[in-house]
């Protein structure tokens, strides 16, 4: 107290000087007490009677202190509480020396509150009970923080429990501090077999071995190779499966004190429905070759007959040279058998180029050579062409040689394309047509079909390659979106512009292969 160092010793002290020290003492100790207005502050008689009551009893009780002051504590407890409840708080205080509990606290107005109530036994120096110390807190805003915390918590558990993709929340150390319903569903396993586990657990190898030394590595270094980016990989579920998903990594905390959240997202049905388009537009790009096969089939008919013609007639003129067995006559006999297999081998390669157009085959992507691509492709779809007067020119360019793509398909875009010229340019005198190649960059080749006929007007330029928009009568609309989804399919892209000098460009570009990537 703040007498200690000024007074001097008791027996030096007369009895006025010691009463005017402690009435001083009483009315400090008094106003300290008093000044305490967010606890009751009550002391109580061996008898459990009011002695002293302080301000805060008076804000928090309702009672003032001349309604209190010598009277029995249980007057101010509910009925149900007073024969037993404080009675045992007394006697476990004046046992033990102290007493806490959590009740609802009654007011003079009959409003009970939630309340902290410590008892305390005072004893004098030899033992003996003096009475006791009551201190009252109101814990209204204590439980009212504690619901809104509850209340809070409750929301966020019902939306992570509704949220489509899962979530963990690891610590620094790659602990598992978290895992949402739509995880447990997602992997298999419950919430509690996976607590303070290394969420490794949930990789195949070699991520699980790698995954500690990912994670320590971008503590060192603070390089982020998945944090705030997101990314696909491979989850294993509880019962050993594996499947393929997108991961967001989201980090919080200071540095000493790091914790990451995982949103995980499913890929199982995306890639699969991914996969089934694929094998749906495959399946519409070979529907496109035989369609374009149907309507070449007269002019490819007519293109079969010349070669197997002229094989008949040599092979009639051998059979009847042959009974004159001279020199003469046998040089001319094999001479016509030469012609003969040449017509054959040519009526053979035209089979060939047909068969490889209309078979079925796996879509693979590989290195092809460009010119062999273009010239073989011409080679079919120029098929009547010379017939109907229309002049057709290749130019090749040597630096764009290979490209990465599948062959068959290319060259379905390019039969499409001149096929569409050749049909535009009907009627046109002095008609030509011009296919050509060339290296836009390092990386790109491009092919270009261009033609000298009537041209596109502006309405159908807007909508030229959107699916079942045709300008033929017999057409089903399907030829140029099949081109743009191929094209796209390779990483290119496809355009149509109208030609200097009159006709339509078609422009298309592939992925050029260096000699080195080669």
């Amino acid at each position: 107290m703040r007498y200690a160092g000024v007074m001097p010793h008791d027996d030096a002290l007369d009895h006025a000087d010691r009463a005017k020290a402690g009435s001083l003492l009483s009315d400090e100790l008094g106003l300290l007490i008093d000044s305490a207005t967010n606890y009751a502050i009550i002391m109580l008689d061996p008898q459990r009677r009011v002695t002293v009551w302080n301000l805060g009893a008076e804000r928090l009780l309702g009672w003032s202190e001349t309604e209190a002051i010598g009277r029995s504590t249980t007057d101010f407890l509910p009925p149900e509480r007073r024969s037993a409840s404080f009675g045992e708080e007394c006697d476990t205080a004046e046992r033990v020396g102290r007493s806490e509990v959590e009740l609802g606290q009654p007011t003079a107005s009959g409003r009970i509150f939630p309340a902290n109530r410590t008892v305390t036994a005072l004893r004098d120096v030899d033992g003996s009970l003096r009475g006791f110390g009551l201190v009252i807190r109101d814990l209204s805003q204590h439980r009212a923080a504690e619901e809104a915390l509850r209340a809070q918590k409750d929301h966020l558990a019902s939306i992570l429990a509704t949220v489509p993709d899962a979530m963990i929340v690891i610590d620094g150390q790659a602990r598992i501090l978290s895992f949402s319903a739509a995880a447990e569903r997602l992997f298999g396993y419950a919430e509690s077999e996976l607590l303070g586990k290394n969420v490794n657990q949930l990789m195949p190898s070699p991520d699980r071995e790698r995954h500690d030394r990912y994670l320590g590595r971008y503590h060192e270094t603070g390089q982020r190779k998945i944090i705030g980016i997101g990314r696909i990989v491979i989850g294993q579920r509880k019962d050993g499966s594996t499947f393929p998903m997108h991961l967001s990594v989201g980090e919080a905390g200071d540095r000493d004190h790091r914790i990451f959240t995982g949103f995980i997202r499913d890929l199982t049905d995306q890639q699969r429905a991914d996969f089934r388009l694929k094998e749906l537009q495959s399946e519409l790009i070979h529907v496109s070759r035989l369609s374009a096969m149907g309507t070449m089939a007269s002019t490819l008919a007519h293109e079969l007959n010349q070669p197997l013609t002229a094989v008949a007639n040599y092979l009639e003129a051998a059979r009847d040279l042959i009974d004159q067995p001279d020199e003469e006559t046998l040089a001319l006999v094999r001479e016509a058998v030469s012609e003969a297999a040449a017509e054959s081998l040519r009526a053979g390669q035209i089979v060939r180029r047909l068969r490889e157009f209309v078979a079925r085959g796996e879509v693979e992507k590989r290195v092809v050579d460009l010119p062999r691509l273009v010239t073989e492709a011409m080679a079919l779809a120029t098929v009547g062409a010379r017939e109907k007067g229309i002049a057709c020119a290749i130019e090749l360019d040597p630096s764009a040689q290979a490209v990465l793509a599948d062959g068959v398909q290319i060259q379905q875009v390019l039969v499409n394309l001149v096929r569409n010229a050749l049909e535009a340019m009907e009627g046109v005198a002095d008609a030509r047509l011009w296919v050509s190649t060339s290296c836009v960059t390092e990386n790109t080749a491009r092919v270009t079909v261009a033609d000298n006929g009537p041209g596109l007007s502006d309405e159908v330029a807007a909508q030229l390659f959107t699916a079942f928009i045709s300008t033929k009568k017999a057409g089903m609309g399907l030829g140029l979106s099949i081109c743009r989804t191929i094209v796209e399919a390779h990483g290119g892209r496809i355009d149509a512009q109208a030609r200097s000098g009159g006709g339509t460009e078609f422009i298309f570009t592939l992925p050029r292969v260096t000699g080195e990537e080669h």
